[in-house]
């Protein structure tokens, strides 16, 4: 890239730079012994051309919407079209979530996101013992077909794309959305968005757990057959880093660890569904958290497309370029708000929100700032929103594609954590597989020390966090608090249980029944699901027969 008389002259002129530096910083020392990312990967003073002389153009940067694609898939970047402002939201009931969505949508939100509560996303329904005091707590409750019927009204399902936060019942919840468009009179070959999905990193990271890791990987990989074959624009798993992060990774493992969970997918569905991979590829996405550390989240953002390219077309021998492509959305860092001084949040989320956009995100939640605290307030939610309206419509970061590219820094700060990702990935492979690792307890245990550290760090003030270990004020910042009123459950279990009065008990065994036998033949379980949830089985009830069937997983580390 340089020539040897550029290097030659670059030479010379950091010499008499040393020197400058050294006779400064006898006088007057550097404020902190050791400069790093808020992962703890060191940083140089100054990066120059030699950082990065090895490097080739047209390999290994390139132009946008060719390989390696480490400038964004689209050739035309944001000019074309923005990221899509896709807000995290759900609360309460299904109406209330729905009227919430209809909010965001009339604000200029361009796409939903769906988060359920916690009975939903363990697979129990809203009348179960396991589930009493949680309902709508977290996220919205659904347990029948009857509740997304309601969550979606009013939603033109073959316009807008929706996101759904789900994971061990996500065929259960992926087949209301199917059946609720086939009843709305909608395509499934015309409906969009994304089911989360991904077990792996529930495993590692998120814990909301029900099969063994087997099993959890089969329904995925049925659920990838069934969108290529029959929902060709939806993304049937959201590989996520974003919740390996908040456990406490660092940047690189984030990005190793979830590379290597898209990985193992990919490996499943060749091996358990013989399906070209040029024909599922393509659909497959990611979902990544932007952290505080500015540089460090756009590097890790450029050097996943890039890693994701060569893995696709070298390792599995993809042809379409678009099996190439990593598409991914993003969620700034909850892990970096504070309770205190909250309002310190909206300035976090902004710029981890800047970093997602000029790293390339096609997708992207900001946080809100009360997030820390309770269910973001309307008030809270649209700040938030407005945060990338103005990204996007002021700031002029959107003016020109990956504008930090031939940056010393950010080029050669990409190259590193590529490095060290690959070396994360290769270690994987040595033991068999993602699966065979965590049941090895290598990720997990790699992202606890890494945890630990940056804890103590904290404690220790080496790491700062403003308003918790420096610039702390005993100021008290009333921020108004969302909270789900305890009538929302006796509701949801009123309505829950005049679903099951009226509806069709045999017709309820015969799909239990049938779904059951799918399992034990190994068959794709997603028409069975679909002709389940039409029928009003609830998610609990499929969610049983899977726990029948597979058997039920308890994290070894907690027992």
């Amino acid at each position: 890239m340089f020539t040897q008389e550029l290097l030659d002259q670059s030479s010379s002129l950091r010499k008499k730079w040393e020197d400058e530096v050294k006779r400064i910083v006898e006088k007057r020392a550097d404020q902190k012994a050791k400069w790093t990312t808020v992962s703890d990967h060191e940083i140089k003073r100054l990066y120059t051309p030699e950082d990065i002389s090895h490097m080739d153009f047209e390999k290994d940067i390139s132009y946008p919407g060719q390989f390696p694609f480490i400038r964004g898939n689209q050739a035309t970047g944001f000019r074309g079209k923005y990221w899509t402002f896709r807000m995290f939201s759900g609360m309460g009931s299904a109406e209330e979530t729905n009227k919430r969505w209809h909010y965001l949508l009339n604000s200029g939100q361009t796409g939903l996101s769906t988060a359920f509560d916690f009975p939903t996303l363990m697979g129990y329904d809203t009348d179960d013992p396991k589930a009493r005091g949680e309902c709508g707590k977290c996220g919205v409750a659904i347990d029948t077909i009857d509740d997304f019927l309601q969550l979606v009204e009013g939603i033109p399902l073959g316009e807008i794309s929706t996101s759904m936060t789900i994971n061990p019942p996500a065929t259960a919840l992926w087949a209301m959305y199917c059946a609720a468009a086939d009843i709305k009179g909608v395509p499934l070959n015309k409906i969009s968005g994304t089911i989360q999905n991904d077990m792996l990193k529930e495993f590692i990271a998120q814990k909301t757990l029900m099969c063994p890791p087997d099993p959890s990987v089969k329904l995925i990989s049925d659920t990838v057959e069934f969108g290529t074959n029959h929902v060709p624009n939806w993304n049937t798993i959201s590989i996520s880093g974003y919740h390996i992060r908040e456990a406490g990774s660092t940047a690189v493992q984030e990005l190793a660890f979830t590379l290597r969970d898209g990985m193992e997918y990919v490996e499943d569905v060749l091996k358990r569904k013989g399906l070209p991979v040029d024909s599922f590829a393509g659909r497959l996405s990611f979902f990544f958290n932007s952290h505080i550390d500015f540089f460090e989240e756009i590097a890790k953002l450029r050097a996943a497309r890039r890693i994701w390219a060569r893995a696709m077309r070298d390792r599995y021998g993809a042809k379409d370029p678009r099996s190439w492509w990593m598409r991914f959305h993003t969620q700034t860092a909850g892990c970096s708000l504070t309770a205190q001084q909250p309002y310190n949040n909206v300035v976090r989320t902004a710029t981890e929100a800047l970093a997602a956009v000029l790293g390339g995100t096609q997708s992207l939640h900001t946080n809100s700032l009360d997030e820390v605290l309770c269910l973001p307030s309307e008030h809270a939610v649209q700040i938030a929103l407005r945060t990338q309206q103005l990204i996007a419509e002021e700031t002029g970061a959107a003016n020109t594609i990956d504008p930090l590219a031939g940056s010393y820094f950010v080029e050669a700060l990409t190259n590193e954590m590529e490095e060290l990702a690959w070396d994360y990935i290769h270690k994987i492979d040595e033991m068999g597989g993602m699966v065979a690792a965590i049941e090895r307890g290598f990720p997990q245990m790699e992202i606890s020390d890494a945890a630990y550290k940056f804890q103590r760090q904290i404690d220790d003030g080496e790491k700062i966090m403003i308003g918790v270990n420096k610039y702390v004020t005993d100021d008290k910042i009333e921020i108004p608090l969302v909270e789900i009123d305890d009538s929302v459950e006796t509701e949801q279990i009123a309505r829950l249980q005049a679903v099951k009065r009226k509806r069709d008990g045999r017709k309820v065994s015969e799909c239990l029944d049938d779904l059951k036998q799918a399992c034990k033949k190994g068959d794709n379980v997603m028409p069975y699901c679909i002709e389940a949830v039409k029928n009003y089985v609830t998610v609990q009830e499929i969610c049983d027969v899977y726990r029948e069937v597979y058997g039920e997983y308890r994290d070894p580390g907690l027992y």
